[in-house]
């Protein structure tokens, strides 16, 4: 589960990264690359396009003559008899009058034709052609494109007011068409467009003939052609526009362009967004389920999520490759980062888990020595000298009573072992401490008696828990003997047990070295042993005291030390405790 929420808030960050402006411009860089890699092939255009050159202004008396050189332009265009004329040129300035006159006259009689119209620059109103020009066009249409800075789409509406254009290639389908509008798409003289906002085909280029030539000698037919007439020197740097292509291209050319787009109905549209967002989850859970499973499936998925975008554009399907990138990426990242982690931590307990068993075997090792010994020493004097049935009697009983403590000790090692682990739960009882620091006293005595030490116990009679009796005993057994061990002889160690605070506290106080402060927090860490008890040359492992503490964490309680160098020490097991009901008498 906890992987799946990871996997989960990668998805949606990745989303959320798809949304911004460095991924929207990743996209588009993409798009274009595509576009470059799948050029459109028209091999017959139905657009022309004459080009009022640099050369035709040159010879023609510059942009000062522009409107009398494109009236003598217009009538010889007319004459080869083409469908449709598109002059994209804005005319919304009084010129020469009898320039204008003229270039009105070539109009009326141009058939089929269509004016540009563009948006004023602070887009209030449109800038129509004078009126004596727009009464010889059939229709107007704007020629206003929304570059970002590159021109990869072209809103087919625009309004300015309560005034609405449609975009001049549209007009040049079919002149003056009233469409039938549906929700985001719409139907123009049988054509179905899917939206108002359509991305341009390019191709390479389109049949260009320089106005000059035409001027020179008139074609002799352009029947069924859509003829755009517009200006394409470098000069007019207005007038040109960066396309996917990664070329500059005029007006001109870019509305051809959109008309051939529009003609052939063939249009690049955007994954609707529900379908998006679907994609982008299928893809999301596959690289999540192919890293769990093996890196290198999840490598190819990324590879298919990246392909994705190309397989679709030859399709007319546009995909936003940042945002499939990124919803296999990032979760395929976190599922990887999260595998690796688990590995980890699998590793490490194994690890702790290898660490542990060796210090337990050490801890056994140690433990054992004593009744071991104990044991091969009896047998061997029974073995290597005849002894009097009572010295028999007596060794007999020793070596049986060794191999129980031995078994009683192994017993318990497993059980602490377990315990350790989380494999057995605790066999509770109710206990009185009294009796269980009776019981420890009478295992401690021969310990405490070879120094001629002193054991002082005391309990409070109304104090009753509820805890492991075998693995209590064994932990305040530990504490007994390390403090006779610590201590010199004829010392003096004690025992008390009472209520404090609702919990039962067990303190072992003794006269031997002690602890330095800095020291303090180490105790209860396997095989840590403080300076001074190494140097006072007491054999010890430093594994008994963190045996104790995994006892008493476990009943829920803790161990706690406090001490002064050179006076002694005071080890205290804190465990809850509940009153008894009965007052029992004190040891």
């Amino acid at each position: 589960m906890r992987y799946w929420l990871c996997v989960a808030a990668a998805f949606v960050f990745a989303v959320v990264v798809s949304w911004t402006n460095p991924a929207t411009a990743i996209d588009n860089a993409t798009y274009d690359w595509m576009c470059r890699l799948f050029p459109v092939s028209r091999p017959a255009p139905q657009a022309l396009i004459v080009a009022v050159d640099e050369t035709t202004l040159k010879r023609r008396g510059g942009m000062r003559a522009l409107r009398s050189t494109l009236a003598e332009l217009l009538k010889k265009v007319a004459a080869a008899k083409p469908a449709v004329v598109a002059v994209d040129f804005t005319l919304a300035d009084r010129g020469d009058p009898a320039e204008d006159a003229q270039l009105a006259a070539a109009m009326a009689k141009t058939e089929g034709l269509i004016l540009g119209t563009d948006l004023a620059d602070d887009g209030s109103g449109w800038q129509d052609p004078l009126p004596q020009f727009a009464a010889g066009a059939k229709a107007l249409g704007h020629v206003h494109a929304d570059p970002d800075p590159v021109s990869r789409w072209i809103q087919l509406d625009k309004a300015a007011g309560q005034v609405r254009r449609w975009a001049l290639a549209l007009e040049a389908l079919a002149p003056g068409t009233v469409p039938l509008e549906t929700n985001e798409s719409f139907n123009w003289a049988g054509r179905h467009i899917p939206s108002h906002q359509v991305r341009i085909a390019y191709s390479a280029s389109l049949p260009t003939v320089s106005a000059d030539a035409v001027l020179e000698s008139a074609p002799q037919s352009w029947e069924g052609r859509v003829v755009f007439v517009g200006t394409t020197p470098l000069t007019a740097a207005k007038d040109r526009l960066m396309t996917p292509l990664g070329v500059m291209m005029p007006g001109v050319e870019i509305n051809a362009q959109l008309f051939e787009t529009l003609r052939e109905g063939r249009f690049k549209q955007d994954l609707p967004l529900s379908l998006v967002f679907g994609l982008c989850a299928v893809i999301t859970i596959a690289a999540a389920w192919a890293v769990r499973w093996r890196y290198a499936a999840g490598a190819a998925v990324i590879l298919t999520a990246h392909a994705l975008p190309f397989l679709a554009f030859p399709k007319d399907i546009v995909l936003p490759a940042f945002g499939l990138a990124a919803c296999a990426w990032l979760p395929a990242l976190t599922g990887g980062v999260y595998r690796y982690l688990a590995t980890r931590k699998q590793l490490d307990h194994a690890e702790a888990e290898k660490s542990r068993y060796q210090k337990a075997i050490h801890w056994v090792t140690h433990e054992m020595r004593t009744p071991l010994t104990a044991i091969q020493g009896s047998s061997e004097l029974m073995t290597r000298y005849n002894l009097p049935a009572g010295k028999q009697r007596e060794i007999a009983d020793m070596i049986n009573s060794e191999s129980k403590r031995l078994a009683q000790m192994i017993s318990t090692f497993l059980s602490v072992e377990r315990l350790s682990a989380g494999q057995v739960p605790l066999k509770k009882e109710r206990l009185q401490p009294g009796n269980l620091i009776a019981a420890v006293s009478e295992r401690a005595r021969p310990f405490l008696d070879r120094k001629q030490q002193q054991l002082v116990l005391e309990a409070a009679p109304e104090v009753e828990i509820e805890a492991d009796r075998e693995l209590l005993e064994f932990a305040l057994y530990n504490l007994v003997t390390n403090a006779s061990k610590y201590s010199p002889e004829g010392a003096t160690v004690y025992v008390w047990a009472g209520s404090v605070g609702g919990n039962l506290h067990v303190q072992v106080t003794d006269q031997g070295i002690g602890i330095e402060p800095k020291d303090l927090a180490k105790v209860g860490t396997r095989f840590f042993r403080t300076r001074r008890a190494e140097e006072s040359g007491i054999e010890g492992t430093g594994i008994g005291l963190s045996i104790v503490q995994e006892i008493v964490r476990a009943h829920g309680g803790r161990l706690e030390v406090t001490s002064q160098v050179g006076q002694g020490s005071c080890f205290t097991i804190v465990v809850p405790a509940s009153m008894s009901t009965e007052v029992k008498s004190a040891l």
